[in-house]
């Protein structure tokens, strides 16, 4: 009882995590159709801020919660509007440019910090169940990303916004007709998916030892997880991330982590195969 225990909390923990850092780029990619390959350097960027303000004393909660969205939204804002916005609807370019960008926020961060390994400690300590240790800070992650699902769901159905956002992405020229902007917008919408990326960043920071460079262990999954889920929003990013992140952990107290690793980009692969629309374009067509 006490593994099966064990194994659940960690099956839970690996599909928060894969929600959490997908969520800034389903709101980017998913509604915007921006290929961001900085996404990953802007989850960087939201664990070096959180790592700062806990140095300069601030509490690591406030700095996780608010001073790390808050910061890499405002930079994904002014990104958005020196690069991203003249590169809409130009695929190619806007891989290009972002590629870009994340060897320059790489290079940026590496010239302030250098490139040692930087952490803080966990808030939330351990503890035993049965024979067991279990990281009590596990349960703030399924938390904050069960927040984080719930938030944008509401967000995006029941508020004028969401519901506007939605519109223009869909359709700018009648969202002009109407009298809203899509510029700001887009603008708007840049800016969450950024702070989001930072908050995923930044509620991650106490489990890695951050370097400049650790943006390249987010990017792939997360365009993978949201790819996998198809055009749905919430409901592919929830599938999918329970998925793979099941089949991680199930392989990785079967056979062992690397494993888990491998086992998810060939669970990807083979959905990307069987579904090639996503997990929704089959299933719960119609959902958010």
């Amino acid at each position: 009882m006490d593994l099966f225990f064990v194994i659940l909390v960690e099956i839970l923990y690996a599909i928060a995590s894969l929600a959490l850092i997908s969520a800034g780029l389903a709101v980017v990619f998913g509604m915007m159709k921006v290929i961001n390959l900085a996404h990953g350097e802007f989850i960087m960027l939201g664990g070096y801020t959180t790592i700062t303000a806990v140095n300069l004393g601030v509490n690591v909660f406030i700095a996780m919660l608010i001073i790390a969205p808050l910061v890499v939204g405002l930079i994904g804002l002014l990104i958005e509007r020196l690069i991203i916005r003249h590169l809409y609807g130009r695929l190619v370019d806007t891989m290009l440019a972002t590629w870009g960008l994340s060897l320059f926020l790489v290079g940026m961060v590496t010239m302030i910090f250098g490139n040692t390994t930087t952490s803080i400690t966990t808030p939330i300590s351990g503890f035993a169940v049965g024979g067991y240790q279990v990281n009590g800070y596990n349960f703030f992650i399924i938390f904050i990303a069960s927040v984080i699902l719930t938030g944008m769901y509401a967000v995006l159905t029941t508020t004028r916004f969401g519901l506007i956002a939605r519109g223009a992405m869909q359709r700018p020229d009648i969202a002009a007709a109407l009298g809203y902007s899509p510029d700001r917008i887009y603008m708007a919408t840049f800016f969450c998916g950024s702070a989001l990326s930072g908050l995923a960043g930044a509620v991650l920071a106490p489990l890695v030892g951050l370097v400049p460079t650790s943006g390249a262990a987010y990017i792939a999954k997360a365009f993978i997880t949201v790819i996998a889920g198809g055009p749905s929003l919430i409901v592919g990013l929830i599938s999918s991330s329970s998925l793979f992140g099941l089949v991680n952990q199930v392989f990785t107290f079967a056979v062992s982590p690397v494993f888990g690793e491998v086992a998810l980009l060939v669970a990807a692969v083979i959905l990307l195969r069987l579904l090639p629309q996503g997990v929704t374009g089959r299933f719960f067509k119609g959902r958010m």
